[in-house]
């Protein structure tokens, strides 16, 4: 299968980007999902057909990493995807934040002013 097609399932995408960095076992990629371990290996096979990830067989533990070399530019283009999503996330909080500040600025101010009016 097409390495494109393979990356272009949410789940497969997640997994990548969960073994982008470190080596997981199947079972600890499979805690991370709402769907059966079968699932999740279902989509690690995938992957692995397609080249994307390596395996290692450590007694019955199998551990998975996202083989950056092989994907080429693909690997280029998760990256800057995934960078781009966390710069859009880290937007957003700040903007929550902002808006929180600004809501207690405001509360704060309604307060005082209740006490200016108490006091008149």
């Amino acid at each position: 299968m097409d390495a494109v097609r393979v990356v272009a399932e949410p789940r497969r995408r997640e997994i990548l980007r969960l073994v982008w960095d470190e080596e997981l076992s199947a079972g600890e990629i499979a805690e991370r999902f709402d769907v059966t371990f079968g699932a999740v290996s279902q989509h690690l096979k995938v992957l692995r057909d397609a080249g994307l990830v390596t395996l290692r067989q450590d007694g019955r533990k199998r551990y998975y990493r996202a083989d950056r070399e092989a994907m080429g530019p693909l690997a280029t283009y998760l990256q800057t995807m995934w960078a781009t999503r966390l710069d859009a996330l880290a937007e957003l909080a700040e903007q929550a934040e902002r808006a929180a500040q600004g809501d207690q600025a405001e509360q704060a101010e309604r307060a005082a002013q209740g006490d200016q009016a108490d006091r008149a």
